[in-house]
């Protein structure tokens, strides 16, 4: 059987490895093991906190819009079922916009949310 000589394979999979792990501390970037056991860390961290993010933005959205619904004397529960009974069909995420920037627009949505109840 032939020999099978991996210089060039190898190489360019060190390469690969080093190259994505540029800007971590000490040998995590330097050393082909310890790059390689950082970045297999450092991607499942990156895929989990991915979906994470989706959640944390929601969260903060609700809160947001949570707050100036009681700054109009009604709860975020009843404004989101009073939403869906006037058939006003916003996000959380341009409610929450609308919330922070333009509290005078947001409390017209209140109002015809309120309506609906």
């Amino acid at each position: 059987m032939a020999r099978v000589k991996t210089g060039v394979v190898r190489r360019r999979r060190h390469k690969k490895v080093l190259k994505l792990a540029r800007g971590f501390y000490s040998a995590r970037r330097k050393h082909f093991r310890k790059a390689k056991e950082q970045l297999e860390r450092s991607l499942c961290y990156a895929y989990r906190d991915r979906r994470a993010k989706k959640r944390d933005f929601r969260r903060l959205w609700i809160v947001r819009i949570n707050a100036a619904c009681r700054l109009n004397d009604i709860s975020y529960s009843k404004f989101m079922n009073a939403l869906k009974k006037s058939g006003i069909e916003l996000d959380r995420k341009v409610l929450a916009d609308m919330a922070m920037n333009d509290p005078a627009s947001f409390a017209l949505v209140v109002k015809k949310a309120k309506e609906a109840l």
